[in-house]
């Protein structure tokens, strides 16, 4: 994000950029940026959009070899084409393109081995944007807060972050939530996130989790029926208690493997202000018993799929069975 910003600052830009990751806002955000600074306002005639897996290579090269009209710059922006997953002639092409055109590429994910990926590395640049680590995030937030003059207490961030999660999307409509609930008051407390903030699914799991851990099966499984209440379904619970599980048993083997909690976090796919949180949590379990939920989470799944066992029981007994292990 540091080159991106000095591009723009300088107005000196690569011939290629890849934008990548799992966070939706910062890709948007910056592939917003770098149009308006390669493009103007309103310079619709030097910009090109294609956008899924069916474009049409040979249309993308026909207009990249075009000069521009009137412009310094003819930009193409190019989103979730998978050509960065799959074959695509385009790597062949780049070298040849003039130093006019600028291609952006935005996409979700994408393969390092790919050849097409290979060539922007090497001839521009690639900027993986999944997720801010902590500070930046609350930094992030403190600034939007106080673009509406409200501010907030680093504690009550913390607090804030662990209710509603690390999607900046997310965590951008439930600010606009909190500034209105609030009104003309210019702090924001834990009571106001509380009143008027939706708690993430997969926050309401962890905390089971950490019932499980220490062997509270009675606040496990009120949080249990609490989900049931808001309409989720109990295969879905079962899924993410199964993938919670899972993701344990990974950062537990990766920092016993002394792997660095950026690592652990790109690897595991949370966010990296989060990696201590589950490190935390795993050491409540021993290895064999995180193996063991996840075999038996699979098994109870094949067992309500075969219509042997109701699957709001199935995963209560779940729960109950390894809150007293």
């Amino acid at each position: 994000m540091k080159t991106i910003k000095e591009h723009i600052k300088n107005g000196t830009f690569a011939p290629f950029y890849l934008l990548y990751g799992s966070e939706s806002y910062l890709k948007r955000f910056y592939r917003n940026r770098l149009k308006t600074a390669i493009m103007g306002d309103g310079d619709e005639m030097n910009y090109a959009y294609f956008e899924g897996k069916g474009i049409d290579e040979l249309e993308v090269l026909r207009l990249a070899d075009t000069m521009p009209f009137f412009a310094e710059h003819r930009l193409l922006l190019i989103e979730n084409s998978g050509w960065f997953k799959n074959q695509s002639r385009m790597a062949d092409e780049l070298k040849a393109l003039p130093d006019t055109t600028i291609l952006l590429f935005v996409e979700n994910e994408v393969d390092k081995r790919n050849r097409l990926y290979k060539a922007v590395k090497e001839l521009g640049y690639v900027c993986e944007l999944s997720g801010m680590e902590e500070r930046d995030l609350k930094l992030w937030v403190a600034s939007l807060l106080k673009q509406n003059e409200k501010r907030i207490t680093d504690g009550t961030m913390t607090y804030f972050l662990d209710k509603v999660g690390a999607d900046m999307d997310n965590l951008s409509t439930e600010i606009e939530k909190l500034v209105s609930y609030v009104g003309e008051r210019d702090i924001i407390t834990a009571d106001d996130i509380d009143a008027i903030c939706t708690e993430q699914i997969t926050g309401k799991i962890f905390q089971m989790v950490d019932f499980v851990a220490s062997g509270n099966a009675q606040k496990a499984l009120h949080l249990y029926h609490d989900l049931l209440v808001l309409r989720e379904k109990p295969m879905t619970i079962l899924y993410l208690l199964l993938r919670q599980f899972n993701l344990l048993m990974q950062i537990k083997q990766m920092n016993a493997n002394h792997l660095p909690a950026a690592t652990i976090a790109k690897n595991a796919g949370v966010p990296p202000f989060a990696v201590n949180k589950y490190l935390s949590q795993a050491k409540a379990f021993s290895m064999e018993k995180l193996l063991s939920a996840v075999t038996y989470g699979v098994s109870t799944e094949e067992q309500v799929k075969s219509g042997k066992i109701n699957e709001q029981i199935a995963v209560e007994i779940m729960v109950v069975k390894f809150a007293t292990l």
